[in-house]
């Protein structure tokens, strides 16, 4: 068995990063989407788990942190990454759909600033 994984949110640099110990093991890379009060995004863009480390569940926890961060927020996550989607396809009682209108902000942005990831 393992030693336990620890996330951390590291919002300045768009990462949810995931640890055994000291040894970084996972990440989601996201932004933020900007607009108005209250109907703002997490937009998970990608997410990675080191080799030798797969299959150990850190991907899913991964991405059930980032729906519990967005939920804590008040905002909507928008899982681009084909990961955080199909986890959410899977997992709709703790992935509620974004709206349409949230979900095309947040492409326009991606595509207009191939930076955030």
């Amino acid at each position: 068995m393992g030693m336990a994984i620890e996330i951390r949110d590291d919002r300045a640099a768009g990462r949810l990063r995931a640890y055994e110990g000291t040894e970084r093991v996972g990440v989601i890379a996201y932004f933020v989407l900007a607009s108005e009060p209250g109907a703002g995004a997490l937009v998970a863009v990608h997410t990675v788990v080191e080799p030798g480390h797969e299959g150990k569940g850190i991907a899913g926890d991964l991405v059930r942190t980032f729906y519990g961060i967005a939920a804590a927020e008040g905002v909507a996550v928008v899982p681009l990454c084909p990961y955080a989607a199909s986890w959410a396809a899977r997992h709709p009682d703790l992935a509620p759909q974004p709206p349409a209108e949230v979900v095309a902000a947040a492409k326009q942005q991606l595509d207009t600033d191939p930076t955030l990831w």
